[in-house]
C-alpha cells in the first residue's frame, strides 16, 4: 500500500484526495466557528478557551498541521511530474470547460499563494492563543487573553492591510477550492459526462460559500470594531 500511495500517480492523487477531503471538512468547521464571532463574541471565546492548550485541542493541530504538510508535499511532487511528462501542463482532467481551466493550471501557484496566507494566519492568531498557552502565560503580546479570540480579531483587521491580505488569501482559496473539491471525486471515478456538472456546481457552492463565510467576518470586524468592545 506505501508503494501504491508513494510511486502511483493514482496513488499520489488519492492521497491528495483524502487529505483535501480533511482539510476542507476543517476549512468549513474552522469558517462556522468563525461566523459565531459575528453573532456573539462571548459564545466565540467560550469556543476559543474550550480549544485551547487541551490535549485534544493539541492532537487536533498536529493532526491538521500534519494534513497541510502531506497535501502541500503531494501537490509539489504531482506538480514535478506532470512537468516531466506533458511540460506546462498541469492537473490535466478528463473534461474541460473554459470555467476551470485557469484554476486547474495553476493549483500549485493558488497553493502557494494560500500556504502564505496560512503563515500570517498563524502569525496572527496561533501564536497569540495556543502558543501563548502551551508556553504557560496568560496575556499575549498585544495585553489580551489567549481565550479572547474576539478582541484578536477586532485588532487584526483594524489594519487594512490585513483586510487587503486576508480577503486576497480567501479569494486564492475560492480559485483553488473550485477546482479541488470536484478533482477529489473526479480521483475516484465520479466525474463523467453526469456527474461532472453536479459536481463542479457543488465545489462552487461550497467555495463561494467558504468564501463569504470567512470574509464576512474580516468585513464586519473591520468596520464594526466594537462588536468585541474594542474601540
Amino acid at each position: 500500500m506505501s508503494c501504491f500511495l508513494s510511486n502511483s500517480s493514482l496513488g499520489k492523487k488519492l492521497v491528495m484526495s483524502v487529505t483535501g477531503a480533511f482539510l476542507v471538512l476543517f476549512i468549513l468547521f474552522h469558517m462556522s466557528m468563525n461566523i459565531t464571532a459575528i453573532i456573539s463574541p462571548e459564545a466565540y471565546n467560550m469556543i476559543c478557551a474550550l480549544l485551547g492548550a487541551n490535549w485534544y485541542a493539541l492532537a487536533g493541530t498536529a493532526v491538521l498541521a500534519l494534513g497541510v504538510l502531506v497535501h502541500f508535499i503531494y501537490a509539489v511532487i504531482l506538480t514535478l511530474n506532470n512537468y516531466k511528462a506533458r511540460g506546462s501542463q498541469r492537473y490535466a482532467v478528463t473534461v474541460q470547460e473554459p470555467g476551470v481551466a485557469w484554476a486547474s493550471k495553476n493549483m500549485l501557484v493558488l497553493g502557494f499563494i494560500i500556504l502564505g496566507g496560512l503563515l500570517i494566519h498563524l502569525f496572527n492568531f496561533w501564536s497569540k492563543m495556543q502558543l501563548v498557552e502551551i508556553m504557560g502565560e496568560h496575556v499575549n503580546s498585544l495585553g489580551y487573553s489567549p481565550a479572547d479570540g474576539a478582541a484578536l480579531i477586532a485588532y487584526t483587521f483594524s489594519k487594512w492591510y490585513y483586510v487587503v491580505i486576508y480577503l486576497v488569501w480567501f479569494f486564492a482559496l475560492w480559485f483553488h477550492l473550485t477546482h479541488g473539491v470536484w478533482s477529489m471525486f473526479q480521483t475516484v471515478g465520479w466525474a463523467n459526462d453526469t456527474w461532472y456538472p453536479r459536481l463542479k456546481c457543488i465545489a462552487n457552492i461550497v467555495a463561494t460559500i467558504v468564501f463569504l463565510g470567512f470574509a464576512a467576518v474580516v468585513l464586519v470586524y473591520f468596520f464594526c470594531p466594537c462588536i468585541a468592545g474594542v474601540c
